[in-house]
């Protein structure tokens, strides 16, 4: 049996998986975010661990004596502050904080953190939150010893290991990405070094095995292997099976992902696209990036004091899109603007936009920005053949609809299950303990397919031009 972690923003999820990859058990354990000033958003390290805790209570029961590997999936871009204890100094500064825009503008002033790492330093990013602290909580920045994404943390609980994968470090700025291997002259940038940086390996490789007192406390053999893991997207890319180029998934999570696999590097970062190496060796993956694609919906439904399901519910068929447009900017935007300063706005509306034609343009604003991402992709020359829908938001026949409709290509829905960050978690795990390689992350069987809608297509270009000439519009507001 293999155990794939996925610590998200919003919750910790655990999956069992057995050597065929099927799912024995799941567990969850809630998050919390805070966010203690505008633009900011912090967990406690600590929180993490007591999901970890209560994830495993959960699939005790299930027996975890045969458990011979664990994969690591998680939120990405996270600056977790270590001293030279491995102490906590401060609450995880997460990676939709935007805090850091100035230092992270600045480091992006210099043309060698786009040529080594093949993307825009965004503010989300972990290496602008160094800088930060340094001007804003000097006296922390002293005692800095050691810098861990999320993940890598709950990785050194389990293993007191301290070890990054490929696909989550190239997200810090630190990362040469082609060369998958940490830059000194990007960490001489930010006043850090080696020493600082936790070891690397490939996402399929052993990192460490689990510390025998945590074993020994759920009831799992000694010696238990923990993978390298993965970024929550790149783990989710194998969890998918979106490992070869031609393939990409979108997901509607909180945030808003088109992802793509590619078999080379082929960076270009005046896109805003993402180039960050995948979780497998000697693989890359692309993605655009959105803040805010079901954070989006719940804000709204948060506003009507609905839920979210009764708001998409209520919608039927797809439509074309209304003279009201939403654009989902509530804490900024990567691809493609990168602004953390750009804020969200409805525009167009009129007294014909009701409660319907208000979640009509939610839904629709988050697809439109989706298709700013596909665009983007295009421009570097990644080519989309099959799209896989996963994430929250796909449950929505009519946000897929949408999707579908406003890139021009068919929605894959796979089966019952969940293909996740969790799953491609274990997937790794698998790889880590049998040496198996990328030939297991097959892609899932596929339930339904929702073509896009030819009649709706026009109405659609029209509603992403006007889309486009509203970004111009409030781009530059604060």
């Amino acid at each position: 049996m293999f155990i794939g972690l996925d610590l998200g923003t919003s919750g910790l999820k655990a999956v069992l998986v057995d050597d065929s990859q099927r799912v024995l058990a799941e567990a969850t354990a809630p998050l919390q975010v805070s966010r203690p000033q505008t633009g900011w958003s912090e967990q406690s390290p600590a929180d993490w661990i007591a999901a970890a805790e209560a994830v495993f209570d959960r699939l005790r029961p299930v027996g975890l004596g045969s458990v011979r590997g664990i994969g690591l999936s998680g939120q990405m871009h996270g600056a977790t502050f270590l001293d030279a204890t491995d102490e906590v100094l401060r609450p995880c500064i997460l990676w939709n904080d935007t805090r850091a825009h100035e230092e992270a503008a600045e480091l992006d002033g210099d043309p060698m953190f786009r040529r080594l790492t093949g993307n825009i330093v965004f503010p989300g990013f972990t290496a602008p939150k160094v800088l930060w602290l340094e001007r804003h909580e000097p006296r922390l920045r002293e005692r800095l010893a050691r810098v861990l994404l999320p993940k890598d943390y709950l990785r050194l609980w389990l293993t007191g290991e301290h070890v990054a994968e490929m696909s989550d470090a190239a997200g810090t700025s630190w990362l040469d990405t082609g060369a998958r291997d940490w830059s000194d002259d990007l960490l001489a940038a930010t006043g850090l070094a080696r020493s600082h940086m936790p070891r690397l390996v490939e996402g399929s490789e052993v990192s460490g095995h689990l510390r025998p007192e945590l074993a020994a406390r759920w009831g799992l053999p000694a010696g238990v292997v923990v993978a390298g893991g993965g970024g929550d997207n790149a783990a989710s890319g194998v969890g998918a099976g979106v490992v070869r180029a031609g393939d990409a998934f979108v997901s509607l999570g909180t945030s808003g992902v088109l992802f793509a696999a590619n078999d080379g590097y082929h960076p270009d970062a005046a896109t805003a696209v993402h180039t960050f190496c995948h979780a497998l060796p000697g693989t890359w993956h692309q993605m655009g990036v959105i803040l805010a694609a079901t954070d989006a919906l719940n804000w709204y439904a948060r506003l009507l004091g609905a839920e979210a399901a009764t708001l998409t519910a209520e919608l039927g068929p797809l439509q074309a899109p209304g003279q009201t447009l939403f654009l989902p900017y509530l804490g900024g935007e990567r691809t493609p603007l990168n602004s953390a300063t750009v804020r969200g706005a409805f525009t167009g509306l009129e007294h014909a936009t009701d409660r319907q034609a208000a979640t009509r343009a939610v839904l629709e604003g988050v697809t439109l920005s989706i298709r700013d991402c596909r665009d983007a992709l295009a421009a570097t020359g990644t080519r989309i053949e099959t799209l896989l829908a996963v994430g929250g938001g796909s449950r929505s026949d009519y946000w897929l609809g949408a999707i579908a409709t406003a890139l021009g290509v068919p929605v894959h829905l796979p089966v019952a299950g969940d293909f996740g960050g969790a799953f491609g978690a274990a997937r790794l795990a698998i790889m880590a303990a049998t040496g198996a390689g990328a030939e297991i992350a097959t892609p899932p069987a596929i339930a339904r397919v929702i073509p896009p809608d030819p009649g709706l297509s026009a109405a659609f270009d029209d509603a992403h031009a006007r889309f486009r000439a509203a970004q111009s519009a409030i781009k530059d507001l604060k």
